[in-house]
């Protein structure tokens, strides 16, 4: 069941001209469904003129400061950020998801690592969950974050990376790139991409000392950075992706778990979810398995609807399904079975899917 809890906004925060810092705070008996992991995010929902928007903001305070913290940046024409920057205040109640959310590794405190973060604009907020908890809980381990934006004042949390560094001598480095304003260094103006990331490689950023890399922001700056380490020696399980806004389509998964090569225009599928079943006919093209199970009276969790969360999680049992979209899933998941129900098309004439697992 895609359950949503109250949780009331305890405090909001102007960060930039057109961010907003909230902190929530969920109900006693809810505490423990809101004790997420760092670089998680919250699902929200919330009814515009009749129509309900499910909107994903990422969790960017530490795991152990003892708070539930958001960024949320004003994107043009969105109602969700606009509203929140401009008319959500204290007190407030507002209704999400618990947390949910990969974009992170287990932390052991004697473990002596090096991570590496890339984000770009509003990409900082999960990333900054994650330098936090790590500093704190892997007192040996050291972060280096490349933070891009336009220019210095759309820069969010400036002051507290500024105070973690100083917090933390030795240990964080953060190197702001700036597209619009010019630096002393002509390296940290511009934008991210594969040349900045060889030179920051070859002058910077040593990264044969590299255990791990975290990137967040657009999609065609993610790319060409996972690009970049891949080419200077970093495999595939040492980098992890968060994509913070839906880009344009990627190429196509196929899940393939049984042969079944069936021609009919119509599907069986038998969705199961919080235990329950419904076994419904659907058509092959033009509805996906999502809004298949909506459609069947099961309240299956999803945000975005664009491929981008992974809220929508779900595992192929039997049949044969496609997926126009994945931003989200790992290799390694979708081999395992798993789908983005919000983008996954039956193509085989039966298909079983399970919320479950």
């Amino acid at each position: 069941m895609a359950r949503f809890f109250p949780l009331e906004v305890a405090d909001i925060r102007r960060e930039t001209r057109d961010a907003v810092v909230v902190t929530l705070a969920p109900r006693a008996e809810d505490r423990a469904a809101f004790d997420f992991t760092q670089g998680q995010y919250l699902t929200f929902r919330r009814d515009f003129e009749g129509e309900e928007l499910r909107r994903s903001y990422s969790i960017c305070a530490g795991k152990d400061e003892g708070i539930l913290k958001v960024g949320i940046k004003r994107v043009d024409g969105g109602a969700f950020s606009t509203w929140a920057n401009e008319e959500l205040k204290p007190g407030d109640v507002v209704e999400a998801m618990p947390p949910m959310g990969a974009f992170h590794v287990p932390l052991k405190p004697e473990e002596k690592r090096h991570y590496l973060g890339f984000a770009g604009g509003s990409g900082i907020t999960p990333v900054l969950s994650l330098i936090k908890t790590t500093l704190a809980r892997e007192p040996g381990s050291r972060f280096t974050l490349v933070y891009g934006n336009r220019s210095v004042s759309s820069i969010m949390f400036r002051e507290e990376l500024e105070d973690i560094k100083n917090t933390h001598l030795g240990r964080f480095n953060v190197v702001h790139v700036l597209e619009s304003e010019a630096q002393e260094v002509e390296l940290f103006s511009g934008r991210i991409d594969a040349e900045k990331c060889a030179r920051l490689f070859k002058g910077w950023i040593n990264i044969a000392a590299i255990d791990m890399a975290f990137i967040c922001g657009p999609e065609p700056m993610m790319l060409a950075i996972a690009a970049a380490l891949r080419e200077h020696g970093l495999r595939d399980d040492q980098i992890k992706f968060e994509l913070f806004a839906s880009a344009p389509r990627r190429g196509k998964h196929v899940v393939r778990t049984a042969a079944d090569t069936g021609k009919a225009a119509t599907c069986t599928a038998t969705i199961t979810l919080d235990g329950t079943t419904r076994v419904i006919e659907m058509a092959k093209t033009g509805q996906t398995i999502l809004e298949a199970a909506l459609g069947a009276s099961l309240d299956a969790p999803y945000a975005c609807k664009a491929g981008v969360c992974s809220t929508c999680r779900a595992m192929v049992v039997e049949g044969e399904v496609e997926m126009a979209t994945n931003h989200a899933l790992e290799d390694y998941e979708v081999r395992q079975g798993y789908v983005l129900s919000c983008q996954c098309y039956p193509l085989s004439d039966r298909v079983v899917v399970t919320y479950d697992q």
